[in-house]
């Protein structure tokens, strides 16, 4: 399999898209797979007003259609909905190429935490978008249950993974950054963005310190909402992996996110989790005593502190990069040995410009709608 893969999301970006993605393409190999990249870097790109880390691509389906027969890809996925998915996409529907689509992101709820969009507007341009591949993946079983309910077909399970051997229970000496911080230290990680709620978090009125990992567009709002919180800015690797380590609880207060990487990096690192009971959590910590979910965060937060640390560590050990590569690469043999789905639907391509401002269990989900 010689795999195109094509994503708006790149670096410098850091978050859940951009590691599965990396850790996919690393995988490869083994596999049989060569995989290659069609990412920002390779085009001229612009900074996203207000989310300077994002880049969007001055790309055209001209340009990629250029690049084809260097690329000579035999299979196609298509990461993402911004200007290099799309481009893509109609290189693939002009040629009959089949390919696969993910759906990382909720740009519905995204979009409407920032303009007077409609959810249900953005939800029906995202279905004709996904509409055109032979295979959708998504993370969670309540994301594919609330896709199918809005009309999305051909949806296929991809679940993702965390390095165990990275993010791991620790003893050692606190980072110095959390060093006579006041116990226990509350752990949040994430892009510092409206669409996260980390306003939600910082309003709780809990013991200890809150402490934040990560930037964006929302950090200077967010640290006049409470000044005693610690923001470390964003971190990676060692450095990141000791400090989850040494906290006591992880808070997600997002109510958007499609799954949250993050949590799983909290559960390997012995950390239970406090979270609203909405997608994401609901998949990663449910009723399996390694979290707290409740529509009361702070009740959520405070209970957590109670989760046995061990516990977290042995989910967390359920989940690896290898399964996940092993379904993300059966996901799309299967969905191209079907062929491409939306010319023989007669699909309609979008309309130019961008956006508005388990392998055999997915056989048989492939079809289905």
């Amino acid at each position: 399999m010689k795999l195109l893969i094509a994503t708006d999301a790149w670096h410098p970006q850091v978050n859940g898209v951009v590691r599965s993605l990396e850790h996919m393409a690393k995988a490869g190999p083994a596999l049989g797979v060569t995989p290659t990249l069609l990412t920002p870097q390779l085009f001229r790109s612009v900074p996203l007003p207000g989310y300077r880390e994002i880049r969007l691509s001055l790309v055209t389906a001209r340009g990629i259609a250029a690049r084809w027969p260097d690329l000579a890809p035999t299979h196609v996925h298509i990461a993402t909905e911004g200007p290099i998915g799309l481009a893509t996409r109609r290189v693939c529907l002009s040629r009959g190429q089949p390919f696969t689509t993910s759906y990382h992101t909720r740009f519905p709820e995204y979009l409407a935490a920032r303009a007077p969009v409609p959810p249900a507007w953005s939800y029906a341009w995202l279905r004709r978008f996904h509409g055109a591949a032979s295979g959708t993946m998504v993370s969670t079983p309540s994301l594919e249950r609330d896709l199918a309910g809005r009309g999305f077909r051909n949806l296929m399970r991809w679940t993702r993974g965390v390095d165990t051997d990275l993010f791991r229970p620790r003893d050692e000496p606190e980072p110095e950054a959390l060093k006579g911080l006041p116990r226990p230290l509350f752990l949040f990680v994430g892009r510092l963005a409206v669409e996260k709620n980390v306003a939600a978090f910082l309003a709780l009125d809990l013991p200890g310190t809150k402490v934040l990992v990560g930037d964006g567009p929302d950090r200077v709002r967010l640290e006049a909402l409470d000044p005693a919180a610690r923001f470390l800015g964003t971190l990676t690797g060692e450095t990141l992996a000791r400090v989850y380590a040494a906290a006591d609880a992880f808070v997600f207060p997002s109510l958007t996110d499609t799954f949250g990487i993050v949590l799983l990096e909290a559960l390997a690192s012995g950390l239970p989790i406090a979270g609203y009971p909405v997608t994401g959590p609901l998949d990663v910590v449910g009723d399996r005593g390694v979290g707290i979910l409740d529509h009361d965060l702070k009740a959520a937060a405070l209970a957590a502190l109670t989760v046995p640390r061990d516990r977290c560590r042995a989910e967390a050990l359920r989940y690896t990069w290898a399964e996940s590569a092993r379904q993300f690469y059966g996901n799309i043999e299967i969905a191209h040995a079907k062929g491409p789905t939306g010319l023989a639907a007669g699909h309609r391509p979008l309309p130019q410009g961008a956006f508005p401002h388990a392998a055999h269990d997915n056989l048989s989900r492939i079809g289905e709608g």
